[in-house]
């Protein structure tokens, strides 16, 4: 098989899988196509591997830290709502991130205020607006100095993915 047309197959292969997988497979794309390439210059099939297995677990790394960071612009974003409520007041958030990823919206309902030796914190309920119906989860935010925080330690649960 001539060198342009192994070329032509893996990029074919490459585009088949990236539009057909989420994020969770971006890192096994990556790898395997960089694995194909340096099949194109060596004929060493360890090396091949080596280079595929260190792109796919730098790739998976850097998806996961972005995935992170876009929950927590988030989390952010409903803890500042919530330090500006009253316990019993409603008022919508949103997050517009500039990666269009992660993007939400909904409501966010504070159930009760309470003061703890290291800070003050709420109670609150939180709707994520996804289709036509919004699902409704709780938490805690604290107040860290002039700012509001996340505070809860969440569950696995299908809305964060496989970072929790």
């Amino acid at each position: 098989m001539s060198v342009a047309l192994r070329i032509a197959a893996i990029g074919a292969l490459c585009a088949a899988t990236a539009t057909l997988s989420g994020c969770g497979s971006v890192g096994a794309a990556s790898g395997a196509l960089a694995g194909a390439a340096t099949g194109l210059v060596t004929a060493n099939p360890a090396v091949g591997v080596g280079v595929g297995i260190a792109v796919q677990a730098a790739t998976d790394e850097a998806v996961n830290r972005t995935m992170k960071q876009l929950h927590q612009n988030q989390q952010d974003a409903i803890a500042k709502v919530v330090g500006s409520l009253a316990v019993g007041e409603v008022k919508p958030w949103k997050v517009k991130n500039t990666l269009p990823l992660e993007n939400g919206e909904g409501e966010v309902r504070v159930a009760r205020a309470y003061s703890t030796p290291l800070a003050l914190c709420k109670e609150f309920a939180f709707s994520v607006k996804d289709g036509d119906k919004a699902d409704w989860y709780f938490a805690n935010a604290c107040q860290q100095g002039t700012h509001w925080k996340w505070a809860s330690a969440e569950p696995a649960v299908d809305r964060w993915g496989n970072l929790q």
